[in-house]
């Protein structure tokens, strides 16, 4: 491969163009360029002379697979290599897998697909697995990829971390701990090293000039992109290469992705599409700071289809009840749960009132909260639910944490942050609620009177 041109490349990019290993690993901060590298390198590797293998790249969803090669184009053009774009094509007639595919002129081809591991079954040449954490199963998208270079190519891997529990941090550790028996060439990159090795000038070149971040140092552009983290744990996961403790949390990342719509799904349906649908709504109130949901679900065949989702931030009264009452006209919501503590105690009564059984009323005692907590995360150990891919939802379903008292009982807590206060997780357990049967064990409290408010709430 020709020499990588510094005026593209920063330092910790040039270092894993120039590395020829047969296996190698990063872990980096979020957004530094490094998928950018890893697009150089299919280029130049598959447009070579004598190339043998074709470069086979897996993406997190269908628009991270088209964006990927879009680089690799511009990157022939730099390099100055001829290529055909042939759009999409299938590579697996029996399961219909398809690939955007570029051809250079040696006849070797990149492959760029998205997170479905069974694409990459059947394939021999060099593989690129970006973003690998965020895939729905890593474990298997490993074990698939892994064999297609017994002939020759390499297996690349990038990724941001997910949690303690992902597979991608079990090979980080087997490489710095348990002596490294893959032999994996190791990269690690976080923000503070991107940083030192240039990429703010870097990002300046790319912004318009009136943009607040022109006039920061590295040490205020660092405090800035802190600053805009949900919590602390985000920031050092996402961009200092610390990942979360999965321990900690009530739901894993890997419970949380592999429930993920992929990109390129179609989740939002309209009235006219839910006309004979069996939905399902779970609203948790707030009026200042934290959000307001609305989650609804579909109930199909038993699992769970999340088909809309509304955040309201500040908004008064009047106006979440309108949207309230605007869901629970649609004649295929058949249940509503809304949460009825505090703040929401007058909401939940007067739509009780107005839309009569089809309505309740959940106060969050610590024995509620524990009941509705439970379902929502069978719902994901099972699969049996489907969600967006989208980082506040993520960070919302991970704030949640379960914690004993002195005296032993189980009590969730959440801490509160930009991103609200755990408000999504429990419109959507309060939807799932609205879904199944009340549990046996206790009843749905309807709130008459009125109860004490915590400004934090331990949810």
């Amino acid at each position: 491969m020709s020499k990588p041109d510094t005026k593209f490349f920063l330092p910790y990019q040039a270092k894993w163009i120039k590395d020829n290993s047969r296996l190698k690993l990063m872990e980096k901060a979020r957004q530094i360029g490094v998928s950018w590298c890893l697009a150089y390198r299919m280029a130049a590797e598959t447009s070579k002379v004598g190339a043998r293998y074709d470069f086979w790249a897996s993406s997190r969803d269908e628009i991270q697979a088209r964006l990927l090669l879009d680089d690799v184009r511009s990157f022939a053009t730099i390099l100055n290599v001829g290529a055909t774009d042939l759009g999409e094509r299938v590579i697996d007639d029996e399961r219909k897998l398809t690939a955007h595919v570029l051809e250079f002129s040696n006849h070797r081809r990149v492959n760029s697909m998205s997170s479905n591991p069974n694409a990459q079954a059947g394939k021999r040449g060099s593989r690129g697995l970006d973003e690998f954490a965020l895939h729905p199963d890593p474990r298997l998208l490993y074990a698939i990829a892994y064999p297609g270079i017994t002939w020759g190519g390499s297996l690349e891997i990038v990724s941001t971390h997910r949690g303690t529990g992902n597979f991608f941090n079990s090979l980080v550790e087997e490489i710095k701990h348990k002596g490294n028996p893959k032999g994996f060439s190791l990269h690690t990159v976080t923000l503070q090293d991107a940083l030192d090795q240039g990429f703010l000038a870097k990002l300046k070149a790319k912004l318009p000039a009136d943009d607040e971040r022109q006039s920061m140092d590295a040490a205020a552009y660092f405090d800035f992109i802190r600053r805009g983290c949900p919590d602390d744990e985000t920031f050092q996961q996402e961009y200092m290469c610390r990942p979360s403790d999965d321990k900690a949390a009530f739901l894993t990342y890997d419970e949380i992705a592999s429930c993920c719509y992929r990109g390129e799904d179609a989740w939002q349906l309209d009235d006219a599409a839910l006309a004979k649908s069996e939905c399902y709504l779970g609203m948790d109130v707030a009026r200042v700071g934290d959000f307001t949901v609305f989650w609804m679900i579909e109930r199909v065949a038993g699992m769970f289809f999340t088909r809309r989702i509304q955040c309201e931030r500040n908004a008064s009264f009047d106006a979440q009840e309108k949207i309230l009452y605007g869901l629970l006209d649609l004649p295929f919501v058949r249940r509503c749960c809304i949460d009825a503590s505090g703040l929401g105690m007058q909401l939940a009564e007067r739509a009780v009132k107005r839309y009569g059984s089809r309505v309740e009323a959940v106060g969050f005692t610590p024995k509620v909260k524990e009941e509705l907590a439970y379902p929502l995360r069978a719902a994901f150990v099972d699969k049996g639910i489907r969600i967006p891919s989208d980082k506040a939802i993520e960070t919302d379903l991970r704030s949640v944490k379960k914690e004993l008292t002195a005296a032993g009982n189980v009590r969730f807590v959440a801490d509160r942050g930009p991103g609200g206060h755990a408000d999504r997780f429990w419109a959507l357990a309060l939807a799932i609620h609205a879904g199944g049967k009340a549990p046996a064990n206790y009843e749905i409290e309807v709130v008459t009177s009125p109860t004490s408010f915590d400004a934090r709430r331990a949810i």
